[in-house]
């Protein structure tokens, strides 16, 4: 198990890789740029130059610091270890934010000991901005600045913003239906965000992120700011969302229930 200090230490290295790489990414946002699909048929799941390159060079960064961690990419899949530590590494959340030239993709990084997610960091590198959060705290560091963040403890279903990356995602018409019952509840509900919107939870300005179909590295990397923040993240079942699938962040714990009893019309 990591003592507080090495989880620190990591999370400090982790901060200059993912700033460093996301120097990369910077080369290619709002550039002319060749978008492939990963699914065949009418589905679209994009990926550049840019998702492959961050990931590599993040990759190469953390493996030679730390060797005997394991890594698990979006890109690259997952390289083994033997210290029961690791890195999820998701190079570019937002891939179509990416390529629509909306800054808010970000590049993320999650820190697994054992079954727990001890530590995270978002990177958005054009707005100059890292979220992390860990058992010290949740910071967002922009410009030599350092703020600790909040997320707000007296929001309500009734006056809660709430973000959805887009209702697509939702695989059935039913998960759809329930989305739509706590959307329709709160007080203002907007679509897009991908990555940032859990961040701008975590810092106070949303109170509800819904989504459905995320994978594991979509979310680890954001548990523990959103937690660090006075948050709660699960999945519709209020079991833990380090699996992906459908997933709820509320800015405090009674928002967290009120909205998902909602969302299974308890």
């Amino acid at each position: 198990m990591l003592s507080h200090e090495e989880i620190e230490e990591r999370l400090a290295f982790a901060r200059t890789v993912v700033e460093d790489a996301g120097e990369i990414a910077l080369r290619y946002f709002r550039q002319p740029i060749e978008v492939e699909n990963k699914l065949a048929g009418a589905e679209f799941d994009p990926v550049t130059r840019a998702d492959r390159e961050v990931e590599a060079r993040i990759r190469h960064q953390l493996g030679g610091a730390y060797p005997d961690d394991s890594i698990i990419g979006e890109e690259e899949g997952t390289s083994a270890g033997s210290s029961g530590v690791a890195w999820v590494i998701d190079p570019i959340d937002g891939t179509r934010a990416f390529i629509s030239g909306v800054p808010a993709w970000g590049t993320l990084v999650g820190l697994m000991d054992g079954a727990r997610c001890v530590g995270g960091l978002m990177h958005q590198p054009y707005i100059g901005e890292t979220f992390i959060g860990s058992a010290a705290g949740a910071m967002l560091h922009h410009r030599g600045e350092h703020v600790a963040l909040k997320a707000r403890a007296g929001a309500q279903l009734s006056d809660a913003i709430l973000y959805c990356t887009h209702p697509k995602h939702f695989e059935t018409e039913a998960d759809l239906a329930a989305f739509y019952r706590v959307a329709e509840a709160s007080r203002l509900y907007r679509f897009g965000g991908d990555c940032y919107s859990y961040c701008l939870l975590a810092q106070g300005q949303i109170d509800l992120v819904i989504e459905g179909g995320l994978q594991p590295y979509d979310i680890i990397p954001l548990i523990p700011l959103i937690e660090a923040a006075g948050g709660v993240v699960t999945d519709w079942d209020g079991k833990p969302a380090l699996s992906g699938g459908n997933i709820i962040a509320a800015a405090n714990p009674r928002l967290h229930v009120e909205a998902l009893e909602m969302l299974n019309n308890v």
